[in-house]
């Protein structure tokens, strides 16, 4: 049997004509995805598919105001799809959608604030390990950044590998489930975003899906600008994003909705999960609670892994020891490399759909479909500073 390998594919044009090549080729795959959210939604919320679409277009004008040529994307995801625009903006907000209690009670077109007893049951975030490793804690002398990236198993086969070309923005690679106009990834600036979902509910004011601010990140030139997306545009939900650059430098932000704290290497070498460890916001330190526990196991677990990467001497020995580090089982499944736990409903399970490892220095970017610790790397076809518009000469 061949190794699994995620689907590969390339979009270009105009947002309209980039979304309609996406549509078309992840078609069966985006209808899975909504067969998916349509059961995990019910599970979540209560609601039905079409009253979840109902709910997202509270978030259609926040997004033409702020990125309209997002929306033409997404609309082209819709037609080349053969679904409706709403379906492909649900899928864009489904963290919104399920971390967000007070969304079931939400009359179309407002929010009501949720109650204490809400708060406590609130759903577990986004289960990510984030890294950055360069000068003294790179041993070849390359930038590496990367993830695991965990979340529902019940998408394991709509995750693709999108290149989208799109001058005179930069040329990005990224990693999505099928019909995403963002999530992780890196670009032709020699930029990467690796995301994280922190949890917490700050307040009912509406804002932007984290795909949309993900996606403007990578479309940014410079590692300033891509700061200035973060800093100056208000989410719906927390997240936390660890910036990178090939020049050497590395930045992780915790944003929410209430103000942003952040974190700078130590030594060269960064790791973020799902807990704050820039600092707990106000408007959560009386009753915070991690909603990732386990979260404060893999953070110390990656970096223990990653400091071996000092000693070594070339990029294959690096790729050997990145991926020994992130296959980590200490806690398993709630391990840093994470399987589906049998105690709870297969809806709900967990796995790490990609891990990555992309050298920012050379442009080589690798994946595996699935769980590191049984797979190899994927090396993608194309080279972070290959194509037009590549501004890493």
């Amino acid at each position: 049997m061949a190794p699994r390998t995620l689907p590969i594919i390339e979009i270009s044009g105009n947002p309209l004509n980039r979304g309609r090549q996406y549509g078309e080729a992840v078609r069966p795959r985006l209808h899975t995805a909504l067969a998916y959210y349509e059961e995990a939604f019910g599970h979540s919320s209560g609601l039905t598919w079409q009253q979840v679409t109902a709910r997202a277009a509270r978030w259609l004008d926040p997004v033409r105001d702020y990125a309209p040529d997002l929306v033409e994307e997404m609309q082209g995801i819709a037609d080349g799809a053969g679904v409706d625009l709403l379906d492909v903006l649900a899928l864009n907000a489904r963290g919104e959608v399920i971390y967000d209690r007070s969304f079931a009670r939400m009359a179309e077109g407002r929010q009501e604030l949720e109650t204490p007893a809400e708060v406590a049951v609130e759903e577990r975030s986004e289960g990510c390990t984030s890294f950055a490793a360069y000068g003294e804690a790179s041993g070849d002398g390359r930038v590496w950044a990367g993830q695991n990236w965990d979340w529902r198993a019940g998408v394991s086969d709509t995750v693709v590998m999108l290149r989208v070309v799109q001058p005179p923005k930069p040329t990005l690679i990224m990693q999505v489930e099928a019909g995403q106009i963002g999530r992780q990834g890196a670009n032709s600036a020699g930029i990467a975003l690796n995301a994280n979902g922190l949890g917490g509910r700050f307040d009912d004011a509406v804002g932007l899906p984290q795909t949309v601010v993900r996606r403007r990140v990578l479309d940014q030139h410079t590692i300033t600008d891509a700061l200035e997306v973060l800093c100056r545009t208000r989410a719906h939900i927390a997240s936390n994003a660890l910036l990178t650059c090939r020049e050497g430098y590395a930045i992780d932000l915790e944003t929410t909705p209430a103000g942003h704290g952040w974190m700078h290497p130590t030594d060269g070498l960064l790791v973020h999960g799902n807990h704050y460890q820039a600092g707990i916001p106000a408007a959560l330190a009386a009753g915070y609670r991690p909603l990732s526990s386990d979260s404060l196991v893999r953070v110390p677990r990656a970096e223990q892994g990653l400091r071996v990467l000092r000693g070594s001497t070339g990029p294959d020995e690096s790729r050997k020891l990145i991926k020994q580090a992130m296959s980590d089982h200490l806690g398993l499944p709630e391990s840093l490399c994470t399987h589906p736990d049998s105690r709870m409903p297969a809806v709900q399970h967990w796995t790490t759909l990609v891990s990555s490892c992309v050298d920012l220095t050379g442009g080589d970017y690798h994946v595996t479909a699935g769980t590191p610790c049984d797979r190899d790397y994927q090396h993608l076809p194309w080279n972070l500073y290959d194509g037009p518009y590549g501004d890493a000469g």
